[in-house]
């Protein structure tokens, strides 16, 4: 059985990256005639926006069962990079490979676009590798528009949202409102659903700089989001908005650049497919193309301060992202410092490079005299000008865990609608988004990722439990079990529980299950291979090993060292291991984390608990008899954490706090508990059956 999956898995991703994607242009003409007969349809999930968020929302809406909209202003632009034409990344990368444990679409579009693909951080430990590629920007679009259009359950429609239809709440739920659909720009057509999940993006009132000149939009040559979609979230739920900005570099003609004055990065030798059912990527190793290296000099820093008065974007109090910021603020916030400057391809056969790190909001003139000032761009032409972005946002402790708005039921938000920045982070929350809409539009309860197991849980966790004041970037120093969190293992983690949630194939299922197998079997294969390491050293002399230990080590012990490799256990004992060669790396992966991952057991289980402690949305806890200061008592308030797990990670929240708020979860559930068994014995003696409660708290 076991064989024959494994040829069915490496026939799907033999095919995977070999198939030919239909035309476009005339998949597009297909949907867009389509959407001229949808009208006051209903829909279980109606997903707003075609970005990374909205097409892994509608993509898992559809896989989970529910009947499907996506809703874009131009169908063309679904699946769009709208700036770096990259993927993945130290920290990104491990949302991407468990996007993709899930079923997501990420991953393998990454794997069928990518033109240039390295691990980045391979000086340190594999759990904070981060797999990465420069992508094909119409490869990647092409990639995702072709598996949308032909995902069952799923429709898309062109036009844009005017508003929220917005209803009274279903009494037996939390919330004070409910979505109950769309109304689109025209004013005419009402299309219904049980779950609406907003994907925005930029273009939630999206502004554009260019110098001195402001235009409405989120994205150049695109128009902005209907204002009547802010008014809904902000004067019809009553939802705090706050202001973000972001920008975008100039695209550069790649003859006008002296890519010899740079220095050349070429990619790995061998690509690392960001999907776990890609063995291989559809760019060849030969066929990679390299990125460039260079800095900027003591001029660049003269053209921003002389330019300062010109560009009214750095001059807006809106934030900006910190870990990616435009070549202005660099400036400023380190005066007198040379800052690195990729230049990446855009395409196989696109004519571009992406200046990364040069995002600014210059006028073009400005830009052109910038630019020059940096040796292998002294001659440089620009084909189209950077740009500032500045949009809106919903402060994210609003959400749920299931990215959820608390006080309107079946409303949805993920990716920068929440404050993020990134494809990676609006992937991973848009999949968790379409997977919790469907769910309850088909009446089955919200699902959860605990920080514990996935950094999508550490990302959605941090959303909702501390929010943002700046646009959100995924690291891995975020999560505080990176070495049980690794990319080489979001299939373990995740697939399995996909499935269970219904958003994960079968063929996709039972590949992880046989790889979860023999895992399993090649790990107890090493540690049946117990001796002395006196022995080891006869078996292998090459290895260092101290003279003066002779206890008993198995092979799984010896595989923590580091000049051992699977490679070199195979080849002496392999008729216990041979069979297990196309997991060689994971093993000693495996094997060198297993100490540390045995240490974080118990914290782990200790967090689980905790999270597994749930806080009434309703409580009041400025009246609340419990030991708390004033100042606590209006952050819990604010906040209003569903679990205790989640009230301890508040900024402002005390140990006392914590320990006395643990005293009251714990005295309230033992009095539920009283309760329950009291109305139990009551119902009895009256030769009832007992009946079913659903207590506020988990017993």
């Amino acid at each position: 059985m076991a064989a024959s999956v494994k040829s069915i898995c490496v026939r799907c991703m033999s095919h995977m990256l070999t198939k030919k994607l239909p035309p476009v242009q005339s998949v597009l003409f297909l949907v867009s005639r389509r959407a001229s007969q949808l009208s006051r349809q209903r829909y279980d999930v109606i997903v707003v926006g075609g970005g990374h968020a909205g097409t892994e929302a509608a993509a898992a809406a559809a896989r989970i069962g529910a009947e499907t909209l996506l809703v874009t202003q131009k169908i063309q632009t679904i699946g769009a990079l709208s700036c770096n034409p990259s993927l993945g990344g130290i920290g990104k990368g491990h949302l991407v490979r468990e996007v993709d444990a899930l079923d997501g679409l990420c991953g393998r579009a990454g794997d069928w676009a990518g033109i240039h693909f390295s691990v980045l951080n391979r000086s340190k430990g594999p759990a904070v590798w981060g797999p990465r590629a420069q992508l094909d920007r119409q490869r990647y679009r092409e990639f995702i528009q072709a598996e949308l259009l032909s995902t069952p359950r799923l429709k898309v429609l062109e036009g844009s949202v005017e508003e929220l239809l917005v209803s009274d709440p279903n009494p037996a739920e939390p919330g004070r409102h409910r979505v109950a659909g769309i109304r689109l720009a025209n004013g005419s057509q009402l299309i219904s659903a049980s779950s609406v999940v907003l994907t925005t993006g930029t273009f939630l009132s999206g502004s554009l700089f260019v110098g001195q000149t402001l235009s409405p939009g989120g994205r150049m040559g695109d128009a902005p989001s209907s204002s009547g979609l802010t008014q809904t979230l902000r004067d019809r739920l009553g939802l705090r908005v706050g202001r973000l900005r972001t920008g975008t570099p100039p695209r550069l003609l790649k003859d006008s650049v002296d890519l010899s004055l740079a220095k050349l990065h070429p990619p790995d030798r061998q690509p690392t497919p960001f999907s776990f059912m890609n063995t291989h990527t559809r760019c060849k190793p030969a066929e990679q193309l390299p990125c460039y290296l260079t800095y900027t000099t003591p001029g660049v820093e003269r053209v921003v301060r002389e330019s300062l008065h010109l560009n009214c974007h750095i001059q807006q109090d809106a934030k900006g992202p910190r870990y990616c910021p435009s070549i202005e603020s660099r400036v400023l916030r380190f005066p007198g410092r040379s800052h690195q400057v990729w230049l990446e391809p855009e395409g196989l056969t696109s004519d571009l490079l992406y200046p990364q790190g040069l995002s600014m909001t210059m006028p073009p003139d400005v830009q052109l005299r910038l630019i020059r000032e940096i040796p292998p761009l002294h001659r440089a032409e620009i084909h189209t000008p950077g740009y500032g972005v500045q949009y809106d946002y919903v402060c994210p402790t609003q959400l749920s865990p299931a990215l959820q708005v608390k006080n309107t039921q079946g409303l949805f938000l993920a990716g920068q609608i929440n404050g993020t920045t990134g494809y990676e982070e609006a992937a991973a929350q848009g999949l968790w988004a379409g997977v919790n809409a469907a769910r309850r539009a088909l009446s089955q309860p919200p699902a959860a990722l605990s920080r514990t197991e996935s950094y999508i849980g550490v990302l959605v966790d941090d959303l909702v439990s501390r929010g943002v004041t700046e646009p959100y970037r995924m690291f891995t120093s975020r999560a505080e079990f990176r070495t049980s969190l690794r990319p080489d293992n979001a299939d373990l983690r995740l697939t399995m529980k996909g499935f269970e949630l219904g958003c994960v194939s079968a063929v996709r299922h039972h590949e992880a299950v046989r790889v979860r197998c023999s895992l399993q079997n090649a790990i107890a294969a090493l540690q049946a291979l117990t001796m002395s390491s006196t022995s080891w050293k006869k078996k292998l002399p090459g290895i260092s090993m101290s003279e003066n230990k002779n206890q008993a080590l198995s092979g799984m012990d010896l595989l923590q060292y580091k000049d051992v490799s699977f490679e070199m256990l195979a080849s002496v004992f392999p008729e216990s291991l041979a069979s297990y060669m196309e997991f060689s790396q994971r093993l000693k992966i495996e094997a060198v984390y297993k100490p540390h991952c045995d240490q974080n057991k118990s914290e782990i289980k200790r967090i689980q608990s905790e999270e597994n402690m749930s806080l009434p949305q309703d409580i009041d806890y400025f009246t609340l008899s419990v030991s708390l200061s004033q100042e606590v008592r209006e952050i819990l308030d604010r906040f209003r954490p569903t679990t205790l797990g989640a009230a301890t990670r508040l900024e402002g929240m005390t140990p006392a706090a914590i320990a006395n708020l643990f005293k009251y979860v714990v005295l309230t559930r033992r009095q539920e508990s009283m309760m329950s068994g009291k109305q139990a014995d009551n119902e009895e003696e009256r030769g009832e059956e007992p009946c079913k409660r659903n207590a506020s708290l988990p017993q």
